[in-house]
C-alpha cells in the first residue's frame, strides 16, 4: 500500500529543505503537470524566477491526486458514511474502515490524521505560492493567475475540511512565529467566509478556458461552481441560486453519454468543470501515483484493484425502472462491462464502482487506473444545485426554472434508448419537488463522494443513517484526529460525543 510524506500537524508548515523536498516529489510531467524532481535544490536558491513559481503550482496540482487525497483518508470520511457505499474487498482486508461505515471511528483511527494532514498540506502549498511569488520577477499577468488557482485551491481544502469536521483551524498565511504554529480551531461561519472570499477572488481573475496545454487548470468556472457548492451547505440559495445561473452561462453541457463520460478518452469533456488531474508516465511511479482507481477497482481481476468502496445494494435498489445511470454506476458481478471486461460471476463483493473504472487493458505497471482523472465537479451537479436553490425560494417562475435544470439531468439521463422510461419531473409542490431533487442528486452523483454530505446538510441524517448506527448530534461531524489535539497541548478541542 503506496503513502505519500505530509506535514503532520497542520500547525507546521514546510521548514527548510523539507519544503523543497516535499514540494517537487510526485508532482508529474505532462505540459504544466510534469516537473522534475528536483530535491537538492536549497531553499534559498527557490522563489527565485518564473520557473520556480510554474514549479511550485504544478506541485500543488500534484498533490491533489496523492494517497491522502483520494485513496483510503477520503474514502473512509467522504463516501463509507453514506448509504451508497460499504468497505468491500475481502472481509479482514482493512478492516477497520467498517469503523466509518458504522459511525464507530474514534480520534485515533488514523484515516482522520491522513485526511486532516492531507488537507493542510495542500493548504500549506497554496500559502507557500500566495506568500512568495508576488515578490518574484514575472510575467505579471501569469503571476496573478498563479495567486487566483493557489486561492482556489486554499478554498477547496478548506471546504472539504469545515464540512467533515466543523470548526476547523483556518489557515491563510505561513506562520511567522511560535505563537502563530498552533492556533485554535475557527467557528465554521468564518472557516465558510474565508473560503468564499478565496473564491470571489479566484472567479474575478481565472480564464473561463485554457488552450490544450493547460487543460486541467482552475477555471473561472470552478471557482463558480465551487462558491456555489459552499453556499449551498450554509442554505444561501439566493447565491446559490445566482452563482449557478453564471455558471450555466459560460458553456458548459451535458455530456451525451453518462456512462462514457467516466472513461478516459473523455476526461475534460464540456460537463467537466473541474477534474484532479491524473497521467500514467511509462517508467516513473512516483508521477504515475494517483492510486483513485487502483483501491475501488474490481478484485481478482488482473488489471482491476483492490476492490474497496463498493456500491450497497440499497443504492442499487434506489434507482428507478430502467434508470440507465445505475448500470453505468455499478459493475455488477457476473456482467460484461461496456469496455469488454468480463466480470467473474464469483468473487469477493457483487458490486464494485463504475465511475472509477479503468478497463483492465490499460493497466501497465505502478497503480492500476493511475491515469484515471478524479471528476470533482460536474456541470450536472450545477445543475441539480441551481434547481434546488430555485426551488427553496419559491414562486413561480423560480419552479420553472427548477424544473427546467431538474429535467435536464434527467433528459440526458434518459438519452436516446427507447427503453429508458425517466419522465420529467411536473409537480409545482414544493415538498414534492424537494424530495425529487433529492432523488435526483444521489442517481445522478452517486459514488462520487458527496452523498454522505449531502444528507447531513439536508437535514436528514438520523432518517436515513440511522440503521447504520448514525447518532444524531455528533455523527454529523468526524473526530478531529487525536494527535493533531496531542502536539496542540489541547489547544484544539474535540468535536462533541467523541
Amino acid at each position: 500500500m503506496k503513502h505519500v510524506n505530509h506535514i503532520t500537524n497542520s500547525s507546521k508548515t514546510f521548514l527548510g529543505g523539507i519544503f523543497i523536498v516535499c514540494l517537487l516529489i510526485g508532482s508529474c510531467k505532462e505540459e504544466f503537470l510534469e516537473v522534475d524532481p528536483q530535491g537538492q535544490q536549497p531553499e534559498e536558491q527557490f522563489w527565485a524566477d518564473e520557473g520556480d513559481a510554474t514549479e511550485a503550482v504544478s506541485a500543488l496540482y500534484g498533490n491533489l491526486r496523492g494517497w491522502t487525497n483520494v485513496a483510503f483518508a477520503p474514502m473512509a470520511i467522504e463516501s463509507l458514511a453514506s448509504d451508497d457505499a460499504e468497505k468491500g474487498s475481502s472481509p479482514g482486508d482493512a478492516s477497520f474502515l467498517n469503523k466509518f461505515d458504522d459511525f464507530t471511528a474514534t480520534s485515533t483511527e488514523g484515516q482522520l490524521f491522513d485526511f486532516w494532514s492531507g488537507q493542510y498540506q495542500n493548504i500549506n502549498f497554496a500559502n507557500q505560492i500566495l506568500a512568495n511569488i508576488p515578490a518574484i520577477n514575472m510575467d505579471a499577468n501569469l503571476k496573478t493567475r498563479y495567486l487566483a488557482e493557489a486561492k482556489f485551491m486554499r478554498a477547496y481544502s478548506h471546504f472539504r475540511l469545515v464540512r467533515a469536521f466543523g470548526d476547523v483551524v483556518l489557515r491563510l498565511n505561513l506562520a511567522a512565529g511560535a505563537e502563530e504554529f498552533n492556533l485554535p480551531r475557527t467557528p465554521k461561519e468564518q472557516v465558510y467566509a474565508a473560503i468564499e472570499q478565496d473564491l470571489v477572488d479566484a472567479a474575478s481573475i481565472l480564464p473561463q478556458s485554457y488552450g490544450p496545454t493547460d487543460l486541467g487548470r482552475v477555471t473561472k468556472g470552478a471557482a463558480l461552481a465551487l462558491h456555489a457548492k459552499v453556499a449551498l451547505y450554509q442554505r444561501k440559495w439566493s447565491d446559490v441560486l445566482a452563482l449557478t445561473t453564471q455558471v450555466m452561462g459560460l458553456g458548459y453541457a451535458l455530456f451525451p453519454d453518462y456512462e462514457a463520460q467516466f472513461r478516459i478518452a473523455n476526461e475534460n469533456n464540456v460537463e467537466s468543470i473541474f477534474e484532479i488531474q491524473a497521467k500514467f508516465v511509462q517508467g516513473n511511479c512516483d508521477i504515475s501515483n494517483s492510486q483513485y482507481s487502483q483501491i475501488q477497482g474490481v478484485r481478482g481481476a488482473v488489471g482491476g484493484g483492490w476492490g474497496f468502496n463498493v456500491p450497497t445494494a440499497d443504492l442499487a435498489a434506489s434507482y428507478e425502472a430502467n434508470d440507465p445511470r445505475r448500470d453505468a454506476t455499478i459493475i455488477f458481478r457476473g456482467e460484461t462491462t461496456p469496455s469488454g471486461d468480463a466480470i467473474a460471476s464469483i468473487g469477493d463483493n457483487p458490486r464494485y464502482n463504475q465511475k472509477s473504472y479503468v478497463p483492465f487493458s490499460t493497466y501497465l505497471s505502478c497503480a492500476e487506473g493511475s491515469e484515471q482523472n478524479i471528476r470533482v465537479i460536474r456541470y450536472a451537479d450545477v445543475l441539480l444545485m441551481n434547481a434546488e436553490a430555485a426551488n427553496e425560494i419559491g414562486g413561480a417562475a423560480n419552479t420553472t426554472q427548477a424544473l427546467n435544470s431538474l429535467n435536464a439531468v434527467r433528459a440526458r439521463a434518459r438519452g436516446s434508448n427507447p427503453l429508458t422510461v425517466l419522465p420529467p419531473v411536473v409537480t409545482t409542490d414544493q415538498a414534492a419537488l424537494r424530495a425529487a431533487i433529492y432523488r435526483e442528486r444521489r442517481s445522478e452523483l452517486a459514488m462520487e463522494f458527496d452523498r454522505f454530505f449531502d444528507v447531513i446538510r439536508q437535514g436528514r441524517g438520523a432518517e436515513v443513517f440511522g440503521p447504520k448506527g448514525f447518532v444524531a448530534g455528533r455523527n454529523e461531524v468526524w473526530p478531529l484526529p487525536q494527535n493533531e489535539i496531542d502536539v496542540s497541548a489541547g489547544i484544539l478541542t474535540q468535536n462533541s460525543g467523541y
